[in-house]
């Protein structure tokens, strides 16, 4: 795929159509089969061996790729403009993964951004801290803060979001790649919330970009996984990672995860449109006493995101405060929805609602949570593609209900 495609036409063609050496008869699909093998047989164990050695391109074992598998990460490679993809079990795998390519020949520490989901808080507290890493937490959207943590703490790896979850934040990710450039300090930025279609962290100087495939990737709610994208630098290390300890995605969920990503960027418009109206029409209601989102002329890094993000895609997730609201208000809230589910993901077509009290952030410490403004009547709404007044009168009634 030409690199000069528009990020859509990539989206739709780039992994596809390769010839299959195995095809006697010459004919391409034009989807990418499902190949569902352990490993791959070659006419001579000579070449079996240039493969296993990797002197000659092809497939082996299935821990090490999949032509199905490959296609996904030549995919997601076009996407994000790196040098090479790794597709994973989970977006987690993709983290974890990531971290430990940053870490392998630099400083065993990792400074990572205080606003995070609650499941890499969790890894980076209770898995990579206790086997000797030493992990710190900064604000991610104090340029200065960071600036003196890189000094202070020496790290080999930076994590962030690009939109944080669940509330939203945008740290000035172009001018914190150039810190980490200074300092030999990994990127490690999760683009999940954005896609793609909003921004590019590679293009900003970040070195690996890591997404939950199963969100707005895949769309439709059918398929865990996620990806890794790298630069130059880390596209060999997270490779022969992978071939030790064997993370990757199987061939069915990749074939999953490419269908859904061929109409992601129309989706994702959609998303964003929606979500744009449904935030506008929140912030008016008397039951909400808050409302995140990116649109908000008064968001905190309102700068930041005019100068990083798309005008007019500000993304698919609005997070909101119940007015004067505790776990049994909010659930009775979202008890009372009835065209959007309730449910511990989110980028599906359909309209999603999570209490990050009770699922993202469940095992982030509540003082902790109130400090990154995570509050008991705080709610997550990802937008979904339905008709944006079903999805207005369905909040509606549930918010009149749970008065």
């Amino acid at each position: 795929m030409k690199k000069q495609t528009q990020l859509q036409t990539r989206a739709v063609h780039a992994g596809d159509r390769k010839a299959d050496p195995a095809n006697p008869g010459g004919f391409v699909p034009v989807t990418t089969p499902i190949y569902a093998a352990a490993s791959f047989l070659y006419e001579s164990t000579a070449q079996l061996d240039r493969v296993l050695g990797r002197e000659e391109p092809g497939y082996c074992y299935a821990r090490y790729d999949n032509p199905t598998s490959t296609a996904l990460e030549e995919l997601m490679t076009e996407l994000e403009g790196g040098a090479g993809s790794l597709a994973c079990s989970s977006g987690m795998m993709a983290v974890h993964t990531a971290l430990l390519a940053a870490l392998v020949d630099r400083r065993k520490t990792v400074l990572a951004a205080d606003a995070l989901y609650g499941a890499s808080v969790s890894m980076l507290t209770k898995i990579v801290e206790p086997f000797g890493v030493e992990v710190n937490f900064v604000d991610i959207c104090d340029l200065e803060a960071v600036r003196d943590q890189i000094q202070k703490t020496k790290p080999g790896a930076v994590l962030m979001e690009t939109i944080s979850n669940p509330l939203l934040r945008v740290g000035q990710m172009d001018r914190i790649a150039d810190l980490c450039k200074e300092a030999d300090a990994a990127l490690i930025v999760d683009n999940t919330f954005a896609t793609p279609l909003l921004t590019r962290p590679l293009s900003l100087g970040a070195n690996l970009v890591v997404h939950s495939v199963t969100k707005f990737l895949a769309g439709h709610g059918d398929v865990l996984g996620g990806t890794i994208t790298s630069d130059a630098r880390h596209v060999d290390v997270v490779r022969s990672i992978a071939r030790t300890i064997g993370p990757g995605l199987g061939p069915f969920e990749s074939y999953l995860a490419m269908r859904g990503i061929k109409t992601f960027p129309l989706r994702m418009e959609r998303h964003c449109n929606n979500a744009c109206r449904v935030a506008a029409w929140l912030a008016t209601h008397p039951r909400v006493s808050k409302v995140h989102y990116l649109a908000d002329p008064l968001h905190p890094d309102a700068a930041a995101i005019k100068r990083l993000l798309p005008e007019g895609l500000y993304g698919a997730i609005v997070t909101f405060d119940l007015k004067d609201a505790g776990k049994q208000e909010v659930f009775q809230f979202m008890d009372s929805l009835n065209v959007v589910v309730r449910a511990t993901s989110l980028g599906d077509v359909h309209s999603t609602v999570l209490y990050p009290l009770i699922a993202s952030h469940r095992d982030v410490a509540p003082k902790q949570r109130e400090r990154m403004g995570i509050h008991d009547g705080t709610i997550r709404l990802c937008v979904g593609i339905e008709a944006v007044e079903d999805i207005i009168a369905d909040l509606e009634q549930a918010l009149q209900t749970a008065s």
